[in-house]
């Protein structure tokens, strides 16, 4: 049975993920910073655990998987779902505060980054690894629009780390950005066009791809779309 983990799991889109991953006979480990809510999550599911784990922080997230090896002594997919918005949509590069920025990049980017830096080596151990990283088309530079100027530039830093990761990825460890579109989460807000079981779906495609499927690319409902 594989072992996937997913962040920012406890609601949303990454908990429909990890229900979709679950019936698909994937042993799915629910991690977040919200120990009730994990439990009350991972209480509906078969195949499931759950660790509280703040991406934000390298104490925790090194914490984690030292439990992860104790306790599964591998890892074969992990989906990068964890992300706040910030800066409305009327947010502009003149009215955006430096610190606001930084902290964008670093919960939405960086905390990514710390745990591919730590999935990797145990994927190459395992000869096999999917790791997808949940984006956003207003991430993409040929698309890019006006406002949400935090949350943009972090989409697209992460998009930047998922191209560089795969590039050093070992074979057969595929390392992919997916655009779940507008979804009706407690961040899309409930005018967004998509239900959550779409927005997963698309997720679920990349963290369950075949040895042959694709890496380093950008894609939403299993399609490529532009950086």
């Amino acid at each position: 049975m594989r072992i996937a983990v997913i962040t920012g799991a406890a609601k949303g889109i990454g908990f429909e993920t990890a229900r979709q991953l679950s019936d698909r006979d994937v042993r799915v480990i629910l991690t977040g910073r919200n120990a009730e809510a994990l439990e009350a999550a991972t209480a509906t599911l078969k195949n499931s655990d759950w660790q509280v784990l703040d991406v934000g922080d390298d104490a925790s997230v090194a914490r984690f998987f030292d439990w992860l090896k104790t306790t599964h002594s591998r890892l074969d997919v992990l989906v990068n779902n964890a992300a706040r918005v910030y800066g409305g949509r009327g947010s502009s590069v003149l009215g955006t505060d430096p610190e606001t920025l930084h902290e964008a990049i670093s919960n939405n980017a960086i905390g990514a980054f710390r745990m591919m830096q730590k999935a990797l080596p145990m994927m190459r151990q395992g000869d096999y690894g999917r790791i997808v990283n949940v984006s956003s088309g207003m991430g993409a530079l040929s698309d890019m629009g006006s406002g949400a100027v935090p949350y943009r530039v972090s989409k697209t830093a992460l998009n930047a780390l998922t191209l560089l990761a795969a590039q050093e990825a070992a074979a057969n460890v595929k390392v992919n950005a997916v655009c779940p579109g507008w979804v009706r989460t407690d961040m899309g807000g409930q005018s967004a066009t998509r239900d959550v079981p779409t927005g997963a779906r698309g997720i679920v495609w990349a963290a369950t791809l075949p040895d042959d499927g694709p890496t380093g690319g950008f894609f939403r409902d299993g399609k490529a779309i532009e950086w």
